[in-house]
């Protein structure tokens, strides 16, 4: 199987760039399946019931979320959809769930999302609570979007799943690190898969409006970047028989 993950979608811009790009990706690289960061897909960010139908519409199969999952109030519909996921270790009786098992016919494939705590919302811990989804899990085929500001955390998942899942792929920083690995002949790991918006921004915002945050310390409401956009992912291939990343790589399209 051919996966494809995507960096963090930004905005009105980064939905139309993945519009425009994804289906000949897709068909560049064979892509079997295709996974993406939305929390950030609607205008002003969090995520919509319209800006995640458009991500399915484009060809996306699964979205992941993150901390801006609920940031709009009218996203709570959409957690009703199996193809989209909320972090795992939100507490108990949160609207949606934090991983699915999908099944494409030859082979399953199991979908976590899972949120860091350093630097973040005090959750659940995410190591316990991984180790709790494992034991539910029954394929070797699992991958888990890491959703965490701090690359401590991150490289911490990525050698504590090493050898037990398929793929740990880091989101939410925006910025796409170029540590791909293999850990332990196994798990396809990196720290952050970056983001699909405009490049020349901070994040997706202009950057006046984020280096006016910075300089002043006083609020600001950040508009989008109406610069080109890039898009930001890793395509991975995986043995499904046995849930073995064979291959990872770093994907930039500008």
């Amino acid at each position: 199987m051919n996966l494809l993950f995507i960096g963090d979608v930004v905005g009105k811009s980064g939905c139309e760039f993945l519009m425009k790009n994804l289906y000949k990706i897709k068909k560049e690289y064979n892509i079997d399946v295709t996974i993406a960061n939305g929390e950030n897909s609607a205008r002003g960010n969090g995520i919509t019931k319209a800006s995640a139908e458009d991500l399915l519409s484009f060809g996306v199969d699964i979205i992941t979320t993150g901390n801006h999952a609920f940031r709009r109030k009218e996203a709570a519909d959409i957690f009703d959809r199996e193809c989209v996921i909320r972090p795992a270790n939100y507490p108990d009786g949160c609207i949606g769930k934090g991983y699915r098992t999908f099944d494409f016919g030859r082979y399953q494939l199991a979908v976590v999302n899972l949120m860091g705590t350093a630097y973040m919302d005090a959750l659940d811990n995410p190591f316990s609570t991984i180790d709790r989804i494992l034991d539910e899990i029954d394929t070797p085929n699992i991958i888990v979007d890491f959703h965490a500001e701090a690359t401590s955390e991150k490289k911490c998942m990525g050698h504590y799943l090493s050898g037990r899942v398929t793929a740990v792929i880091g989101t939410h920083t925006h910025v796409q690190t170029s540590d791909e690995i293999i850990l332990n002949g196994h798990t396809g790991y990196i720290t952050d898969a970056g983001m699909t918006g405009p490049e020349l921004s901070v994040l997706g915002v202009m950057t006046e409006d984020a280096l006016n945050r910075q300089r002043f310390k006083t609020p600001v409401f950040f508009r989008e970047s109406e610069n080109p956009s890039f898009l930001n992912g890793v395509v991975l291939e995986i043995d499904t028989k046995l849930g073995i990343c064979t291959k990872i790589t770093r994907l930039v399209i500008r």
